[in-house]
């Protein structure tokens, strides 16, 4: 209708049209990006490299595995407190041995033995106390999950693309085993 009204009179559109502002602004916005991308080039350091990058993975390596082990030694704590759970938890435990593994680049860490006191409330292991409700001690195993999963996740920015890969798989498997430890709570 603009079209045919412009015809008619022989005027054109004039101004500003939204083409024109949108391919004006990219245009200085690609400017301003290669200007001061320069500047900050020359202005900032590169990031430093390790000087062993070898070296540097296996550092890294280390710390992920102690992680996944302090995990690994929580599920031990529960399953010691609570063997009642032991169905429920020894396959996620499981699961965490391997990551353990992966992540050392060794062999899985072995079943950890459940040996309950005379009591009757379980031995504590290395991971530390579990609490005596075991609703409330699968509720603090999620979020250890999530705490663990959320700490791989965070690495994943100096992990080299093979590591990374390894590195979000056990974040994804840790944030599904925290939902499925969570999942019971609504039965």
């Amino acid at each position: 209708m603009i079209t045919e009204k412009a015809e008619e009179t022989g005027v054109g559109r004039t101004g500003t049209t939204r083409r024109r502002a949108l391919l004006a602004t990219g245009a200085a916005a690609a400017a301003m990006v290669t200007a001061c991308s320069g500047d900050a080039a020359q202005e900032r350091p590169s990031r430093p490299r390790a000087a062993d990058p070898a070296r540097a993975e296996k550092a890294l390596r280390r710390r992920l595995a102690a992680r996944s082990q302090a995990l690994l030694d929580e599920y031990d704590a529960v399953i010691a407190r609570h063997p009642a759970l032991a169905g429920r938890l020894t396959p996620l435990r499981a699961d965490v041995a391997v990551h353990v593994a992966a992540l050392a680049g060794g062999k899985p860490a072995p079943a950890a033995p459940v040996s309950p006191s005379p009591s009757g409330s379980g031995s504590v292991v290395a991971g530390g106390p579990a609490t005596d409700d075991p609703a409330t001690a699968l509720k603090s195993l999620a979020a250890a999950e999530r705490r663990t999963s959320d700490a791989h996740t965070a690495s994943l920015t100096d992990a080299e693309p093979e590591l990374a890969r390894l590195l979000a798989s056990v974040a994804a498997a840790g944030a599904a085993h925290a939902y499925l430890l969570t999942k019971g709570d609504a039965r």
